[in-house]
């Protein structure tokens, strides 16, 4: 499509929750009708169920967010105060944040381009490095799945656990096999922006019932069994409530119609951009099939415009024939749509800076600002700080999957002549 472009009459999303039908005002409705309004009662009950059924674990526990789960499954893990924890570089805080609360230390592993996911070299690296830690915290970026197999494997051989962050990638697999039944215990989430929705919530996934027991405790305050208030740890107020669960549950059946949806809007994508110099997020497909929640790209080196960034603002400078991550997202932004930056890795964050970060050469601290140096290059002639890269190039489109057909393509236009 050529000619003017106007902005859209309302607003296009990155990804916003998608209700139904009055699906999920009935179990809302239920918990109001029958006063179950706190952290017992049946949508809870059935929130669990649909859960394990769907991901194929023994045991879900509904909780207040995903970082909550995360934050029980590090307690769960043992994590001690002082204690290196291996973690994933290129994703949110809350993947890493739960660490810290526990007294961790986040050694954080550099990514991959395969899957923009935990590289498993650099965690061999790590190992070599630091041959004592016994748990790793693992992310799968944006609904696509780590290499599971690679990273198992390597964290095996080296009698470590994993704690599998799922909370982009509900419904997603891995070798046939769900994501949340990777890790010994899993975390997935109910935000807001997922792929379906409480509004927020959680649930920790686990095949072990001790350790779901041990949750349900510690999530409603660590009360004792006794007619009295009595505690003898500390506890947490991480229960999910009846009404958000009501909300998931009505949630659930529309799953697979929702990762549907954002498959054809990669696809879309994919098919759209060809031509210009640029990559979607990747992924394995002869052993994953992501949920596609966020479609993102990644700019040619060669094709990027200059920009730099702060650590509140950025500039660039539009130049023919390339652009830049900034300037996409500020097109975006003028035509009512929205596009997000890709994660900034968590070695790149002022309060995680001066923690550990590996690559697949070894300790990557100095390297941190390499890339506006112009000296990120490995021993292979590749970028060092993958993160780093992926970060500077790359960005969120606007997946939100009640987006129509029609109001992609001007997304894509509008794209294209970023580059023009």
């Amino acid at each position: 499509m050529r000619g003017n472009i106007e902005p859209f009459a309302e607003k296009i999303w990155l990804s916003s929750p998608t209700m139904h039908n009055g699906e999920e005002l009935k179990y809302i409705a239920e918990a109001y009708e029958t006063n179950w309004m706190s952290t017992i009662g049946e949508n809870i009950n059935e929130a669990e169920r649909l859960a394990s059924e769907k991901t194929g674990r023994k045991y879900a526990v509904a909780l207040s967010s995903g970082t909550a789960a995360l934050h029980m499954a590090v307690k769960l893990a043992g994590v001690k105060r002082g204690d290196r924890i291996f973690c994933s570089d290129l994703t949110f805080a809350a993947t890493v944040n739960p660490v810290v609360y526990e007294g961790g230390i986040p050694v954080f592993i550099d990514t991959e381009y395969d899957t923009w996911n935990i590289d498993p070299a650099a965690l061999e690296k790590a190992f070599e490095l630091y041959p004592d830690v016994k748990v790793l915290v693992a992310a799968h970026l944006y609904g696509t799945p780590c290499k599971a197999k690679e990273i198992q494997e390597i964290c095996d051989r080296h009698g470590a656990i994993i704690i599998e962050d799922a909370a982009e990638s509900l419904g997603a697999t891995y070798k046939d096999k769900q994501t949340g039944t990777l890790g010994k215990y899993s975390a997935i989430s109910f935000n807001g922006n997922k792929i379906i929705t409480g509004s927020s919530g959680g649930m920790l996934l686990t095949d072990d019932e001790e350790a779901a027991k041990k949750v349900r405790k510690w999530s409603t305050q660590s009360r004792e069994n006794a007619a009295w208030y009595q505690h003898e740890e500390t506890g947490y107020n991480y229960r999910m409530s009846n009404v958000i669960a009501g909300v998931v549950r009505g949630q659930f059946p529309y799953l697979e119609e929702h990762i549907a949806q954002k498959k054809a809007i990669y696809k879309r994508y994919e098919e759209g951009l060809k031509g210009l110099p640029i990559k979607m997020n990747p992924y394995d497909a002869e052993n994953s099939e992501p949920n596609f929640w966020l479609s993102c790209l990644l700019i040619n080196p060669e094709n990027m415009c200059r920009q730099v960034r702060g650590e509140c603002d950025e500039l660039y400078i539009s130049e023919s024939g390339k652009s830049c991550p900034a300037e996409i997202l500020e097109t975006l932004k003028k035509y009512n749509a929205e596009g997000r930056p890709i994660w900034k890795p968590m070695h790149m964050q002022p309060i995680y800076r001066m923690n550990e970060f590996i690559t697949r050469e070894g300790s990557g601290r100095a390297k941190t600002n390499a890339y506006i140096a112009g000296d990120a290059l490995g021993k292979d002639g590749k970028p060092l700080d993958v993160g780093m890269d992926i970060f500077h190039r790359g960005l969120c489109l606007p997946s939100d999957n009640k987006m129509t057909a029609e109001q992609q393509e001007v997304i894509i236009e509008i794209i294209k002549r970023c580059f023009e």
